[in-house]
């Protein structure tokens, strides 16, 4: 039988549980961020839990254990690996071909990415206060995986080109080794949607010619646990602007209760 976090009594006493799957669970604002949240606007039938499952085959077990839920949360590494549990997928789930966001309803499981609304507001609002011509950027994007994917959709929706980097490189990527300082120089703004500098692992980030950056990049590090990541300090030590996720993650979990809240039969 699987058994979240919590007390299995407890989730079972709440008519509408909400949480969060993923592996390992440690570094979450989820249940913080949703507790407070139920605290706060006095939401008493609502309890948001941890879901930490190490293979993505317990998920079917955990919809079965906890008839009550009603929408999860999904981060890394299963983004993309929960979609083939899915019955459904939103229009923006489908073109980045990743999850964050899963309503439970009638029997039924839809698929959103709310990384995308979350991302794109906290991008345009920095931009737009640091510099008001985005098109003039170009952007790296660090990392492949379902958050990449989410960013690339972004950087597509608002005309900044943008080049992949990953450990291998390949016929639309970029290896680490390959970033040289003319590849920084071209690239003012570079996207970190790697787990790499995450708490407890501070001293790690990706690797990069930092000494190219200069006061013209930008560096958005989707990572906000902690506030300054060795990324954003790499930068910071250049002159260049820096920003974390949490912003990001605060508008993708509004954007997630929005969804679970829609009433049955809205799209």
């Amino acid at each position: 039988m699987f058994k979240a976090e919590g007390s299995m009594k407890q989730l079972k006493d709440y008519n509408r549980v909400f949480g969060l799957i993923g592996y390992p669970l440690s570094h979450s604002f989820s249940k913080k961020y949703f507790s407070q949240k139920f605290e706060q606007e006095d939401i008493l039938d609502a309890f948001y839990e941890l879901f930490p499952i190490a293979e993505i085959e317990a998920f079917p077990a955990l919809l079965n254990d906890n008839p009550n839920l009603r929408g999860l949360n999904v981060t890394i590494p299963y983004k993309q690996a929960v979609l083939p549990y899915l019955d459904e997928l939103s229009e923006g789930a489908a073109a980045v071909g990743a999850v964050n966001t899963i309503r439970v309803a009638k029997g039924k499981l839809k698929g959103f990415n709310t990384d995308v609304i979350g991302f794109k507001s906290s991008l345009q609002n920095w931009l737009n206060e640091e510099r008001g011509n985005r098109k003039e950027l170009r952007a790296l994007i660090l990392g492949t995986g379902g958050a990449a994917k989410a960013v690339a959709y972004v950087l597509n929706s608002m005309e900044i080109p943008f080049q992949w980097v990953s450990r291998n490189s390949g016929a639309e990527r970029l290896s680490y080794q390959e970033i040289t300082n003319e590849v920084i120089a071209a690239h003012q703004l570079v996207i970190n949607t790697t787990p790499l500098g995450m708490s407890p692992n501070y001293s790690e980030k990706p690797e990069l010619p930092y000494h190219a950056i200069t006061e013209d990049h930008f560096l958005y590090d989707l990572v906000y646990n902690p506030d300054i990541t060795a990324f954003m300090q790499a930068g910071i030590d250049q002159g260049a602007k820096v920003k974390n996720g949490l912003e990001m993650l605060h508008g993708q979990a509004e954007a997630a209760w929005s969804i679970w809240n829609e009433e049955e039969g809205e799209k």
